[in-house]
């Protein structure tokens, strides 16, 4: 079908281009998007349980999302679990491919998180949880998460730590008494130098009562007696 334009160029129409480029930006930034969280690994130790999480999100909402979690094998991916979720806060009846796994998210505020029982060394390794949304014309998007199976967990060496802390409390301790013996000083030089200051002022009104009592004796004549 041929589309004619009529009145005006194509060229000129740079209204509706723009628009256009707009509102394909705005269904981009409103693109499905899984999570794993802020940190995508975790170390654990053999034999104990640990939880994969995952969460999606999408600002148009979701219709019919499908999700599933794969694990890989030196390369080969296989699949662990999926499941379709035909709307928002409805539990999805999943699959589970892989013994021990249990579904935990229950799509409770969109969390299709995934638990492993009892973890081995074989268990260790990335896991990607991928969703596709049909509502979004099957826009797909994944996170991948490392589980990391170890012996024993690592003793962090917190010995640099504490010299520092040591370190600095020390100084601030000194610093502390320092001040409080300098204030103590000031206290006791100002208290000695108004006590001087007072004996000053007594020592200086003694001295002069008694030159003021020298000098009237002195000067003092005896009364002559009448002949």
């Amino acid at each position: 079908m041929e589309v004619r334009w009529t009145g005006v160029e194509p060229s000129k129409l740079g209204s509706p281009y723009a628009a256009f480029t707009l509102l394909l930006g705005v269904w981009s930034a409103q693109g499905l998007e899984m999570s794993v969280g802020k940190v995508p690994f975790l170390e654990a130790v053999n034999g104990s349980t640990v939880m994969l999480p995952c969460t999606y999100a999408s600002c148009i909402g979701i219709k019919d999302l499908y999700f599933n979690w794969q694990y890989n094998d030196n390369g080969t991916m296989q699949k662990v679990c999926d499941a379709v979720i035909p709307t928002e806060d409805v539990e999805p009846d999943v699959k589970i491919f892989k013994e021990r796994v249990e579904f935990i998210g229950k799509n409770h505020k969109n969390n299709i998180s995934i638990l492993i029982w009892n973890i081995t060394f074989e268990d260790g390794g990335l896991y990607t949880c991928f969703g596709r949304n049909p509502k979004e014309k099957n826009k797909n998007h994944s996170a991948v998460f490392h589980l990391i199976v170890v012996d024993e967990l690592r003793v962090v060496d917190n010995t640099l730590t504490i010299i520092i802390a040591s370190a600095v409390g020390g100084a601030i301790a000194f610093l502390m008494a320092f001040m409080l013996l300098k204030n103590f000083t000031l206290f006791v030089l100002a208290k000695l130098e108004e006590k001087n200051k007072e004996c000053l002022v007594s020592s200086s009104g003694i001295d002069n009562t008694e030159n003021g009592l020298s000098g009237s004796k002195a000067d003092s004549k005896p009364t002559p007696k009448k002949k």
